[in-house]
């Protein structure tokens, strides 16, 4: 049974810092594609990361150059490091987790509908 606890979210002011873990459990990640969503209230849920095996990631526009995806294979961990947060970055943040696509890269895979495992989510709220 495949299971992800995301941990590290909070309240900061905005140009803060936070860095969000996703602990896999019941799957030895590196045999996984892993990724980062997020839900704020009224909008649907958005890519915001995604981490290939080879170490290969992908970024949602509106997080380029402030958002960083990284995997720790030894404790089968997932983190996404969040700098100069701003208060549209306020949202519900998911890990998400699902056996790679046959022949393909993970970071192909950009919809919720794609991923098979989720996170119970970690609320970041970003102050300004």
């Amino acid at each position: 049974q495949v299971h992800l606890v995301e941990s590290g979210g909070g309240s900061v002011q905005a140009g803060g810092s936070l860095r969000l873990s996703c602990a896999f459990f019941g799957v030895a990640y590196s045999s996984y594609c892993g990724g980062w969503f997020r839900q704020a209230p009224g909008k649907e849920r958005e890519g915001v990361a995604a981490i290939d095996s080879d170490g290969s990631t992908t970024y949602a526009d509106s997080v380029k150059g402030r958002f960083t995806i990284s995997k720790d294979i030894a404790k089968n961990t997932l983190y996404l490091q969040m700098n100069s947060l701003k208060p549209e970055d306020t949202a519900m943040y998911y890990c998400a987790a699902t056996p790679p696509p046959y022949g393909r890269s993970c970071l192909v895979l950009r919809r919720p509908s794609e991923y098979s495992y989720w996170g119970q989510g970690t609320q970041v709220t970003v102050s300004s």
